[in-house]
């Protein structure tokens, strides 16, 4: 059963949060799900360089907040300020309301599935040997304190003329597990050969019955910036306590 489904949505109602949390009647339900679509694809569309594993959505009757982590925080911001503002300005057309931004420091990006996916896609742009990208990438996620990783990437390896499957793995990646806590990447790689996809499962323990992952965890408490009215940044407290259930 692990093999054939995604780790994130088999685990949500147990140990995964919702990555988005509102309410919505049967008018809005689907307006609003494609409304946080559009606003995570612009997000890993124009600001994606800045490393961006995780955006969470939660709603209120007056306002978006978007969370948003990210492992260099300095190329989300911008000089002054002045990146997040722009992006704050352009969620704010996509969702028609006010938009409040959140953002969370990623300390351990080797722990992240999806950073560590998108660091070998950004290797195999750059031609690397694709063995030596995989093994260099699952040896620094051991180092850093993961207990489990495996590595899959697919396509026109090495140039070759048809399409072929490797796989690199190490430690335990108990799939099947509802209480591990596996966290899921995929990117992919637009070499001349074509397409390569990457998928990276990352075992980090289990979590105890009734417990959910917290991913501001693995975040720095300080690294958050909230920007409204002119501009003007400063710490904010943690809004999920009061956070509504639902969403996509």
């Amino acid at each position: 059963m692990g093999q054939k489904i995604h780790p994130t949505g088999y685990r949500i109602g147990t140990i995964e949060p919702w990555a988005s949390r509102w309410h919505g009647g049967k008018k809005d339900f689907a307006k609003l799900l494609l409304q946080d679509k559009r606003i995570r694809d612009h997000i890993m569309k124009e600001y994606g360089s800045a490393g961006i594993p995780r955006i969470e959505i939660e709603r209120t009757g007056e306002a978006v907040n978007v969370i948003i982590y990210t492992a260099r925080p300095g190329v989300l911001v911008g000089r002054k300020g002045v990146r997040i503002d722009q992006l704050k300005s352009e969620l704010q057309a996509i969702a028609g309301m006010t938009v409040h931004l959140t953002i969370h420091e990623v300390k351990r990006p080797e722990l992240s599935a999806g950073l560590v996916a998108e660091n070998i896609a950004d290797q195999l742009k750059r031609r690397m040997a694709f063995r030596r990208a995989v093994k260099k990438a699952v040896q620094t996620t051991i180092q850093a304190g993961a207990k489990g990783v495996k590595v899959e990437i697919n396509g026109r390896l090495g140039g070759a003329e048809m399409a072929r499957t490797t796989k690199e793995r190490e430690g335990r990646v108990p799939l099947s597990t509802l209480q591990a806590n596996v966290e899921y990447g995929l990117a992919e790689a637009r070499t001349t050969y074509g397409i390569i996809g990457v998928k990276v499962w990352i075992y980090k323990g289990d979590i105890d019955r009734g417990e959910k992952v917290n991913y501001r965890v693995t975040s720095s408490a300080g690294g958050r910036f909230e920007r409204s009215g002119r501009g003007r940044g400063g710490p904010r407290g943690d809004r999920s306590g009061g956070a509504r259930q639902g969403g996509s």
